[in-house]
This record gives structure tokens, C-alpha cells and sequence, in this order.
């Protein structure tokens, strides 16, 4: 059997890791990896560049996974000054089969392949309606989120912004958030709530409205630390009321998304949570609170009571989703 090499890449902007794979049939053994800090470099081609540097490997081919929509082979890397584009990528580096996906999209194609030790249950599903598709939402810097249907072998990935779409207020509650973050953004998104950018104008909307006052620790942190982080620590052990309201109206509102999916798709497959923030808040992820968001469909109920919800607890889902892509390029 004839072993051949890929390059995959997970591209984000903070870092990004790139990874040289060997083929062996449908296995891929990872021979080397690195990070780069995305922010140091004025491209990505450099980047690739010094990875592959010393090499005594041509690659046949690389895919690479990188936020914001990736329209006829070209990308606006989001959070990066970087435009790039998939053919003239694919000379700078020397490798004649380049594919740009977008991250998430990269994360879904990988779905398939994760092992029970990489995945934790938030709420099991029903066997007798489980369908070939699925959602992987990814609430991190952004809300990222994809879609993957499975036809036997045949895998097809759909991108999507949706995480841009406007966001539907189910309580009176969310309907004040909805005014309040109106008249700050004129355009309000999920993406503006659940994320790591939402969950401070969650925090701030219940201060300002006066709902409750948060501790003088918790304002002394939020100077100084990652809000996002501030918020779900101290929400999670319970040393602050608006830091744990704020993770509540946070946590409803990804499981009423989260359900809004599954039913746009009929994707009873499952819903697959990845980024940086479920794993942090695992805890109130299986308090109740997203679940009783998620099934609460009206007459649809019985569908996404029927669906499966994990949480991926594996941080290089993207880069091998990518090396996967990579792998039918060949």
C-alpha cells in the first residue's frame, strides 16, 4: 500500500496549528505538529512555509480550516487582515490540491470519526428516530456552526453563518436583553448572547437594568481578566448572583438555539457542542437548563427529545476534520 502525505491546518486568530499526516488506507498517523501565534505573521503561506521548511516530504495535498465563509476558494479570515485564496495558496506553497473550509465545517466532517472517550453526553436520544444529520454549534470568540449529512459513505458538509441570524426572545426577560442590546448593536444576532463576546453584554444588560449588583470582586476582576472567563468561574461556583443569572440567561438561550437547528434540519443525529466555552461550563450544561430550553418545541417537541446532545472533548476536531478533507482530495 502506498503511504502518502497531507497537510492539514486548524486557522484561527490566536494561533494556528498545522499538522503533516501520513496515509495509511482511510488511517492517518500525525508525524508532526506546531503553533504558530496567527497574529505574527503577515500570511499564511509564510507560515506554511516554515512548517514545511527542512522537510524532506512533498505534501499531496492540504486543507485547511479557517473562520468566516469561504466563497469560490477564497476567504476574509475573520479576526486576521488575511484574504486568502485557495489557487494562489496552492502555488506559493508548492501543493497542487488545496482546499479552504470553513472551521466549523472542518469540525463537522470529523464528527463521524470521534471515539466515545471524545465525546460527553449532555442528553441521550432516541435510537428509533436518529437520522444521518447533524449540527456542530461552537459557541467560542463567536458562534460558529455547521451542518453534516451523512448518505452511506458519502459525507456532505454545509457551512453556515447562522450564528448571524436574528435572535428570537422567548421570555419577557429575553425580550428586555433583545431592546437593550437593540439600541447598542441596531442588529442583534445570537452571536451577540452566546459567546464569549455575548456573555459580557448579558452581564452588562442585568447591571444596568439593575436586576442584581455584582460583587466588588467581580468588578475589580472584570477590569483587568477575560470577562467571558470571569463570568462563567464565578457563576459556576456561586460567588455572584449577576454572574450566574447571566450564565443561566446564557445557557437557555444556546439550548433554545441549539433546538431551533434541529428542527430547521430535521437533524435528529444529534447536536455536537464544540468551542472553547461548553467544556467550561460543562456543569450547567447538565444542570437542566439547556435541556429543558432545547426540547421545549411546541408540537415538535418529540423531535428534539429524540436527539442526542455532546459536547466534543476534543481540541483538534477542526485540524483533523481538515486532515480528513485532505484525505479525499486524494
Amino acid at each position: 500500500m502506498v503511504c502518502e502525505m497531507i497537510l492539514a491546518g486548524d486557522i484561527g486568530g490566536t494561533k494556528t496549528l498545522l499538522a503533516l499526516f501520513e496515509t495509511n488506507g482511510n488511517r492517518l498517523v500525525e508525524l508532526k505538529s506546531k503553533k504558530y501565534a496567527s497574529s505574527e505573521f503577515k500570511n499564511l503561506d509564510i507560515i506554511i512555509s516554515d512548517f514545511l521548511d527542512g522537510q524532506q516530504v512533498s505534501p499531496e495535498s492540504a486543507a485547511f480550516g479557517i473562520p468566516g465563509p469561504v466563497v469560490g476558494g477564497i476567504v476574509k479570515s475573520t479576526n486576521l487582515p488575511w484574504i486568502i485564496d485557495e489557487k494562489i495558496l496552492s502555488k506559493k506553497i508548492g501543493i497542487h490540491k488545496v482546499k479552504l473550509v470553513n472551521d466549523l465545517a472542518a469540525t463537522a466532517f470529523n464528527v463521524p470519526y470521534l471515539g466515545e472517550k471524545e465525546l460527553i453526553t449532555i442528553k441521550n436520544g432516541s435510537k428509533q428516530k436518529e437520522s444521518e444529520r447533524i449540527v456542530v454549534l461552537a459557541p467560542g470568540t463567536g458562534l460558529g456552526q455547521a451542518f453534516l449529512v451523512c448518505e452511506g459513505d458519502k459525507k456532505i458538509v454545509i457551512p453556515s453563518e447562522g450564528g448571524h441570524s436574528d435572535f428570537a426572545p422567548s421570555n419577557e426577560l429575553e425580550t428586555e436583553l433583545f431592546l437593550y442590546l437593540y439600541k447598542k448593536f441596531s442588529h442583534v444576532s445570537y452571536e451577540r448572547i452566546i459567546s464569549g463576546s455575548g456573555l459580557p453584554n448579558v452581564f452588562d444588560f442585568l447591571v444596568e437594568k439593575k436586576f442584581h449588583k455584582p460583587e466588588p470582586e467581580t468588578i475589580a476582576r472584570l477590569k483587568t481578566e477575560d470577562k467571558a472567563s470571569v463570568i462563567s468561574e464565578l457563576a459556576l461556583s456561586k460567588k455572584d448572583k449577576v454572574c450566574e443569572k447571566t450564565l443561566n440567561i446564557f445557557t437557555s438561550i444556546l439550548g433554545s438555539h441549539a433546538g431551533n437547528l434541529v428542527i430547521t434540519l430535521m437533524a435528529t443525529g444529534g447536536v455536537y457542542l464544540g468551542g472553547g466555552i461548553p467544556h467550561k461550563i460543562l456543569p450547567k450544561l447538565q444542570d437542566g437548563t439547556f435541556t429543558q430550553r432545547f426540547v421545549n418545541k411546541g408540537r415538535l417537541t418529540d423531535i428534539v427529545e429524540a436527539t442526542p446532545v455532546y459536547v466534543i472533548n476534543n481540541n483538534y476536531a477542526a485540524l483533523n476534520g481538515a486532515a480528513r478533507i485532505a484525505l479525499e482530495l486524494i
